[in-house]
C-alpha cells in the first residue's frame, strides 16, 4: 500500500512570496527518494493543480524545476508554490494511486475524463421478475450489462429488437392486470401468471447469447420456426418469424473490418498538435470493428504519460471490459512523437482504413463474454507480432486482469496505426474548425462596428434582466470579446433596490452599479454595450452612463418579434433601426450575443428561486432552524439526496429518529412539486 503524503510538518498554506515558496521547494527538492510514487503540485491558494506519477520520484519531480520547458509546461511550472508526494512500492500502484488522485481532487492541469461522455448499456437485471432496459450508469448490482453503444438510438433499436423476441416484464413496479405488452406478445405478465426461474433463465441466456455474438445462432433457429410454421399453414406466425431475422439481419450487416480470432478488444491511438491531445478508441467486439470514441483535451504533462492517464481513468470505473486493450508503441522506442501520429516504423497505417470506420448505429456486444480461447499457432502469431508490452502494459494487465499488448507489425500494429491516424485527422478538423469560427468571429464583430459607425466592437458587454412577477429579481452580464463569449468575465447581480416587475429600474441599477465599479478599479470600458429590449432599455441605460457617470460608451437594443426572436437592432438617441440583413454574420452574432444573456440570467434566476424554495420548505419543518437547514444541505449537498436518505442517515448530522421521520415525510408529500422546480447549473461568473 501506498505511504502517506510526506510533509516538513508545517500546515499547508500558501506561499504569497515566491522566493519563499521556491526556497522551501529547494529544501523538499533534496529530501526526495529513489522510489515509485505519485506528486501533487500545489498553487499559491494550496489547491491541487497537477497529479503525476514516476518510477524514480527525485529525478521527475526535479525536472520541473531544472532546464527549459515549452510553453504549456512553463505555464504550469509558473503556478506551483509547494507540492507533496506519496511513495508507493510499485509502479503499478503509481499508476492506480494517479487515477484515484485525479478523480478525487479534479486537478486544473491533469487530462480530465468527463462523467458526462458516458455511453449507453443494456443490462439484465439481477431481480426474480428480470428485465432488459438501457441505462448510463454501470453499477455492483450483480445485473449483467452489455455495450457499450455508441448512442442512445443504437441502444433503444436493439431493445426494441429484443423485446420482440424475448417478453421480459417492462414496468418498474408489478401492476394489477395485465398490460398491453402482453396482449403484444412482449410481456409474459408475472403480475397475474407464474412464471417459472427456468423460463426466465432460458431468455435470459438467449438475450446474453444474442448481444455476446451469437446472433448467427439466433437467426438460424427463427429461420427453424418459420420454416416450421410455413409448413403448419400459421402464416401469420411465419411472418412474424421472417420480420424478426430481417430485423436482426438490418442491425448487423455494417461490420466493415473484422479480425479472424473474434476477440473483444479496444484498439487505442493519440495524437498532439499545439498543447492538445485526441485520443481515439476503436472498439472490436467478436473480432468485429463496430463503433469508435474520440475525445479531445489540452494536456499539459508528457503526451505518453498523459495518454496513459486517459487510459486508466476509462477503464477505473468500468466493469466491463474486453479481453484484450491494444496500446500504441511508447515515444521513446519510435524516435519521438511517432507513435502519436500513425507514423512508427515497422507499420504504415493501412490505406483506406479511415474511411472503413463503421458508422455509429453498428451494433456492440458484450464487454463481459467469455471468449474463445485461441489455438498455440495464433498465439505464437500475437506474439510475434506484439513484442514486450512493456512495464506500464504490465501494470495495466495486471490491475484489470486482462491482455495489454503494444505490438510491433502486423494486423494489429496496422490496427493501432490506424487509430493514431484518425486521432490526427480529428485533431487537425478542430484546429481547422476553431480557425475558421475565429475568422468568422472576428470579421462579424468588425462588421457589427461598421454598421453602428464606432470604431470597434472587440469587447462587448450585454445585459440581461429575469424575474417571475418581480420576485428574486435578478441581472446578468456577459462579455463578447473579439466575437467569441468571455465566460471568466461574465457577471451576476442580485437587485437591491427595486420593488415589482420594473425593468427600466432594473436596468439603471445594474449599469450603475457595473460601471460605477468600471470606473473605481480603472477597467477597461467596452467598445459597445448591448441591452436585452428595446427604445426603454436603450434609454434607461444611457440616463445612467451620460447623465450620472459621465460615459459616452454606443448602446445599442435588442428588440423582439411576436415569436420571442430576434428582431430589430436599435441605436442612437432616439433610438433608430439599423436594416441589418437577417441572413448575415452580424446578425447572428447579435442572437448569439442575445441567446446568451438571456441563458445566462434565466439559469442564474432558476437557481436563486431553487434555492429560496429549499430554504422555505426547510424551514417549514417544525424543528428545522436556519443553522440545522445549513447543517442538512451541506452534509446531504441537496434537497433530493435528503428526501432520498434513511432515517438513519440523520444521526450523522445529531437528529434523532423522530425529527428525521418528520422531515422525511415532509418532504416527500411534496416530492411532486420538489421535482418540478429542478435547477440548471451555472457556467463563469461571479456575483457582484
Amino acid at each position: 500500500m501506498p505511504d502517506q503524503p510526506i510533509s516538513d510538518g508545517s500546515p499547508p498554506a500558501p506561499f504569497q512570496d515566491r522566493d519563499k515558496a521556491m526556497d522551501n521547494i529547494r529544501n523538499k527538492l533534496a529530501l526526495l527518494p529513489d522510489q515509485p510514487g505519485c506528486y501533487l503540485m500545489k498553487n499559491i491558494d494550496g489547491t491541487i493543480i497537477y497529479v503525476g506519477k514516476a518510477k524514480v520520484l527525485k529525478n521527475r519531480v526535479r525536472s520541473y524545476f531544472r532546464g527549459s520547458h515549452d510553453g504549456k509546461t512553463q505555464k504550469l511550472v509558473s503556478e506551483i508554490r509547494d507540492f507533496e508526494y506519496i511513495v508507493t512500492a510499485s509502479n503499478m500502484e503509481s499508476l492506480i494511486l494517479e487515477c484515484n488522485l485525479i478523480k478525487e481532487h479534479h486537478p486544473r492541469y491533469n487530462v480530465l475524463l468527463k462523467d458526462d461522455k458516458s455511453f449507453p448499456y443494456l443490462k439484465i437485471t439481477h431481480e426474480a421478475h428480470p428485465k432488459l432496459e438501457v441505462t448510463r450508469r454501470i453499477v455492483k448490482d450483480k445485473a449483467k450489462y452489455f455495450g457499450p453503444y455508441p448512442n442512445a438510438f443504437a441502444a433503444q433499436q436493439t431493445k426494441k429488437l429484443l423485446d420482440r423476441l424475448y417478453p421480459l416484464r417492462k414496468c418498474g413496479t408489478l401492476p394489477d392486470k395485465v398490460c398491453l405488452y402482453y396482449h403484444l406478445g412482449q410481456c409474459v405478465a408475472p403480475c397475474e401468471y407464474p412464471v417459472e426461474p427456468s423460463e426466465y433463465e432460458r431468455m435470459t441466456g438467449e438475450i446474453a447469447r444474442f448481444l455476446n455474438g451469437g446472433h448467427g445462432e439466433i437467426k438460424r433457429d427463427l429461420q427453424r420456426k418459420m420454416e416450421e410454421a410455413a409448413e403448419g399453414l400459421e402464416f401469420e406466425r411465419a411472418r412474424e418469424f421472417r420480420d424478426q431475422i430481417a430485423a436482426i439481419s438490418a442491425l448487423m450487416e455494417k461490420q466493415t473490418i473484422t479480425m479472424a480470432d473474434a476477440m473483444d478488444r479496444d484498439v487505442f491511438g493519440y495524437a498532439v498538435d499545439k498543447g492538445w491531445m485526441c485520443v481515439q478508441i476503436l472498439y472490436m467486439r467478436q473480432g468485429k470493428m463496430i463503433q469508435r470514441h474520440v475525445s479531445v483535451f489540452p494536456y499539459y504533462g508528457e503526451p505518453y504519460d498523459d495518454f496513459l492517464s486517459f487510459v486508466t481513468q476509462y477503464y477505473s470505473d468500468n466493469p466491463a471490459l474486453p479481453r484484450e486493450m491494444l496500446l500504441p508503441v511508447p515515444p521513446e522506442e519510435t524516435g519521438g512523437e511517432a507513435a502519436a501520429s500513425g507514423e512508427s516504423s515497422g507499420a504504415e497505417s493501412p490505406a483506406g482504413l479511415r474511411e472503413q470506420v463503421p458508422a455509429e448505429e453498428s451494433f456492440p456486444t458484450s464487454l463481459e463474454a467469455s471468449q474463445p480461447p485461441l489455438d498455440s499457432e495464433d498465439t505464437a502469431d500475437e506474439a510475434a507480432e506484439e513484442g514486450e508490452s512493456g512495464e506500464i502494459g504490465d501494470s495495466l494487465r495486471k490491475w484489470l486482469k486482462i491482455k495489454v499488448a503494444v505490438p510491433k507489425r502486423g494486423s494489429k500494429r496496422q490496427l493501432v496505426a490506424m487509430a493514431c491516424d484518425n486521432a490526427r485527422v480529428a485533431l487537425q478538423e478542430k484546429f481547422r474548425l476553431i480557425e475558421r469560427d475565429e475568422e468568422r468571429s472576428v470579421k462579424a464583430a468588425h462588421g457589427l462596428a461598421e454598421w453602428l459607425g464606432i470604431p470597434s466592437a472587440s469587447r462587448i458587454e450585454a445585459f440581461d434582466n429575469s424575474n417571475i412577477q418581480g420576485t428574486n429579481p435578478v441581472s446578468a452580464m456577459v462579455v463578447f470579446t473579439d466575437g467569441k463569449p468571455d465566460k471568466k468575465e461574465y457577471r451576476k447581480y442580485n437587485v437591491r433596490g427595486v420593488e415589482g416587475p420594473d425593468d427600466y429600474s432594473t436596468m439603471r441599477e445594474v449599469v450603475r452599479r457595473r460601471y460605477e465599479r468600471v470606473l473605481k478599479e480603472e477597467m477597461a470600458l467596452p467598445d459597445l454595450i448591448v441591452v436585452d429590449g428595446g427604445k426603454g432599455h436603450i434609454a434607461a441605460a444611457l440616463d445612467v452612463l451620460v447623465n450620472e457617470l459621465g460615459l459616452d460608451v454606443p448602446v445599442c437594443g435588442l428588440a423582439k418579434d411576436a415569436k420571442h426572436r430576434t428582431a430589430q437592432l436599435l441605436v442612437g438617441d432616439p433610438p433608430e433601426v439599423v436594416p441589418l440583413p437577417r441572413d448575415s454574420q452580424e446578425f447572428y452574432l447579435l442572437q448569439r450575443i442575445q441567446d446568451e444573456v438571456h441563458r445566462f440570467a434565466i439559469t442564474f434566476h432558476r437557481e436563486k428561486r431553487a434555492k429560496s424554495m429549499i430554504a422555505s420548505r426547510l424551514d417549514a419543518i417544525p424543528g428545522i432552524g436556519e443553522k440545522r437547514r445549513k447543517q442538512l444541505l451541506k452534509h446531504f449537498g441537496s434537497l433530493k439526496a435528503i428526501r432520498e436518505a434513511s432515517v438513519e442517515d440523520f444521526r450523522e448530522v445529531s437528529i434523532g429518529e423522530a425529527l428525521a421521520q418528520r422531515i422525511l415525510e415532509a418532504l416527500r408529500e411534496k416530492e411532486e412539486a420538489g421535482a418540478s422546480s429542478g435547477t440548471t447549473g451555472s457556467d463563469g461568473g461571479s456575483a457582484e
